[in-house]
């Protein structure tokens, strides 16, 4: 009697186990402290030591007692385990139908077969998932300056078109700034075109840290480069190039011991109705220019 009375009981503490184990696995991690013996709660405990769950925390369900709550989850568990044994069958059945073989003819054969072709499948898949991925970074490099990390020219005229025909059909406006490093001849003469290409990336670097996510800095070629302010006017776009210019005039650029003054002249073009990217790039350099003239005879 007593033999009998301890297989029971530890058919008890099993079965707690077992609940807790589910109980824990499907997220509710509560239990009513006040609703179980001090056995069970054990049990419960050691279920959770025994399936390396940590200690589950102690709340109050309701009216739920733990035992409804966990028939709950032997439910919830047998309806996941139901659903995913019938994907699988669905599986080896769309297998089996794509090459036109009833499952009552899949011989082990046959079944190595369909292994053997799900694995070539799969490796087929992996490749085709590493070329996107290869071709999504050559299109990041064909869109990529060579020198510095903004976009070239194609890229940026085609952003430039996709924005001024954004600002026509919304009617909000937008601006292109055209900037153009002054004396950089000066600097490739006297200091190599290592130099230059420093000031080059400097330049970069620092248009691309002062603008927003939503605009673009392209290097145009050259010397020159382009930003594209989205949802600006030409005022605030004035304002905005003054600080661009001023924060490339603090850069501290050293080249052999020596450092390197940068400075920019720029202009500035606010979008217009009926005007492509590329006659929108030449008023902007016209207007750099114009600047670049009057800052000229000013400093004369």
């Amino acid at each position: 009697m007593q033999t009998a009375r301890a297989a029971v009981a530890g058919g008890r503490d099993l079965a707690w186990n077992l609940s807790l184990t589910l109980y824990r696995i499907d997220s509710l991690e509560r239990l009513d402290r006040k609703a179980l013996s001090r056995p069970a709660f054990e049990a419960v405990l050691q279920g959770c030591r025994v399936f390396g769950l940590g200690k589950p925390s102690v709340v109050k369900v309701g009216r739920t007692t733990p035992l409804q709550a966990v028939s709950r989850v032997y439910a919830r568990q047998g309806r996941l385990v139901a659903r995913a044994r019938a994907a699988e069958r669905a599986k080896s059945e769309d297998a089996a139908t794509i090459l036109g073989v009833p499952e009552t003819e899949q011989t082990p054969k046959v079944r190595a077969a369909f292994g053997a072709l799900m694995d070539e499948l799969d490796q087929l898949r992996g490749e085709l998932e590493q070329t996107q991925r290869r071709l999504a970074d050559t299109e990041r490099l064909a869109d990529e300056d060579t020198l510095v990390p903004v976009a070239n020219r194609r890229a940026f005229e085609r952003e430039l078109s996709r924005v001024m025909s954004y600002t026509e059909r919304y009617e909000t406006p937008a601006s292109l700034v055209y900037f153009d490093i002054n004396g950089f001849k000066a600097i490739n003469d006297s200091h190599g075109h290592a130099a230059g290409d420093a000031a080059l990336l400097a330049v970069a670097e620092s248009l691309a840290k002062q603008v927003r996510g939503s605009d673009v800095v392209g290097r145009l070629g050259g010397d020159e480069f382009g930003v594209i302010l989205v949802h600006v006017d030409e005022g605030v776009a004035i304002e905005k190039a003054n600080a661009l210019a001023d924060a490339i005039k603090d850069i501290s650029l050293e080249w052999n011991g020596r450092k390197l003054k940068l400075d920019v002249a720029f202009g500035v073009y606010t979008f217009r109705p009926g005007v492509d990217a590329r006659d929108a790039l030449a008023e902007a350099d016209k207007a750099m220019y114009a600047r670049k003239r009057s800052d000229q005879t000013v400093g004369k």
